[in-house]
């Protein structure tokens, strides 16, 4: 199974980014995990910057691609849950799957709604830009699970 994180930003610096590339290199060599990155919608209001980055986000979608939508209200599973449903996704045959991460005030109806999923990390908000970070530990977290490892314990 292929994964994209398609997210709305720039690529940041400093200690997030560190940790985004650390789990990204250790996702690597278990899967392929490709980034993509639309930008910000600038100036405006918070539902025109949700508007504009989710049509963007909604652009950079494929057509054939399960949809697992990163937001402050969908569904919370813990890290063995995430495990086992991304399991069930490869084991059902699904080739692609795209997580994406809104932007500073979150994504517009348009973009959960085409999700075939919206997860939420916590009930507590973070910035973006930690969400890249907390998400991709929790992605390489149940890609270990699935191979059995000790590392989450």
């Amino acid at each position: 199974m292929r994964y994209r994180l398609v997210m709305v930003g720039k690529h940041e610096r400093g200690y997030v980014q560190e940790g985004v590339r650390d789990y990204l290199g250790r996702i690597g060599r278990m899967a392929s995990l490709d980034e993509v990155v639309v930008p910000e919608a600038g100036a405006g209001g918070p539902e025109h910057q949700r508007r504009t980055e989710g049509t963007r986000l909604l652009q950079a979608l494929r057509p054939d691609e399960h949809v697992i939508a990163l937001d402050e209200g969908g569904t919370m599973l813990d890290s063995a849950a995430f495990s086992r449903r991304l399991a069930h996704l490869r084991d059902t045959g699904v080739r692609q799957v795209a997580f994406v991460v809104g932007g500073a005030y979150g994504l517009d109806d348009a973009v959960r709604q085409r999700a075939d999923l919206v997860l939420s990390l916590s009930a507590m908000t973070f910035p973006h830009q930690l969400v890249r970070l907390i998400f991709v530990e929790q992605l390489y977290r149940a890609l270990m699970i699935m191979r059995g490892s000790g590392y989450h314990h």
